[in-house]
């Protein structure tokens, strides 16, 4: 009896030796990180600590509990496959980290082929567009930190902002005084001007941008020439409309 007190009691005390371990090993993953991978600077490096220092606290426990089991049996085979699940963890966390950029890229690409209007940024600074269903281009933009859905139209010569869009921007329509006029292909549109601090369309920013509150409701805002003029350039290609900074 009291030697199997003595092994269990060894056992359970020395499970800390293992958890200092996994902690020495996460220390020197760590380190290693930030001396070797590129960005080692990155804004999300803390995260990174906080996972690696979490799977050696988990890691340290799998440890502790293999040692525990010495005898071969089904306890010590499931401490080695948990063992084994976690430092394969670990491994996809580095390789996930080392590998962020191009992931990061190939996201923004999957995004932009599930979600046209979100666009694709190319390596030049520029965002391009696919043509949707309806034959026609839509972004998706943001005013003041508000999401803005527009519809691309050359014709335009200004940003034209529905009536729903100008109220979540912050603007009352019924205060508004609606002194242009746009010859539209359905007749003459009224539009009240206004100047918005700022559109951001992908990697694409400008503001002070002169724009105008339509005085009817309509199915989507307009990304007019206001906009568009300011671009260093703007192209259509098949099926594809590249923005240009």
């Amino acid at each position: 009896m009291s030697a199997t007190g003595d092994r269990n009691g060894g056992g359970r005390g020395g499970g800390w030796r293992w958890y200092l371990i996994a902690g020495i090993g996460a220390l020197l993953v760590v380190a290693f990180l930030a001396s070797r991978l590129p960005g080692n600077a990155d804004p999300d490096s803390p995260r990174l600590v906080y996972l690696v220092a979490l799977l050696a606290l988990l890691g340290g426990g799998g440890l502790a509990r293999f040692a525990r089991h010495r005898q071969p049996g089904p306890a010590l085979r499931r401490a080695a496959v948990q063992l084994a699940i976690w430092l394969g963890i670990l491994l996809v966390l580095l390789l996930g980290y080392g590998y962020r950029a191009e992931l990061a890229g190939v996201g923004h690409r999957l995004a932009g082929l599930l979600l046209p209007a979100q666009g694709q940024a190319a390596g030049d600074g520029s965002m391009r567009f696919t043509l949707e269903d309806d034959r026609q281009f839509h972004v998706q933009g943001r005013i003041g930190g508000q999401p803005v859905h527009f519809l691309v139209d050359t014709g335009a010569s200004d940003v034209m902002l529905t009536p729903a869009d100008a109220r979540r921007l912050g603007f009352d329509p019924a205060t508004l005084a609606y002194t242009r006029v746009y010859r539209t292909a359905s007749g003459t549109a009224r539009g009240a001007p206004v100047t918005l601090p700022e559109i951001v369309i992908g990697t694409i920013r400008l503001t002070e941008v002169s724009a105008s509150i339509s005085e009817n409701d309509a199915d989507s805002s307009l990304l007019g020439m206001s906009f568009l003029g300011r671009l260093s350039g703007y192209e259509v290609s098949g099926d594809t409309l590249t923005l240009r900074q």
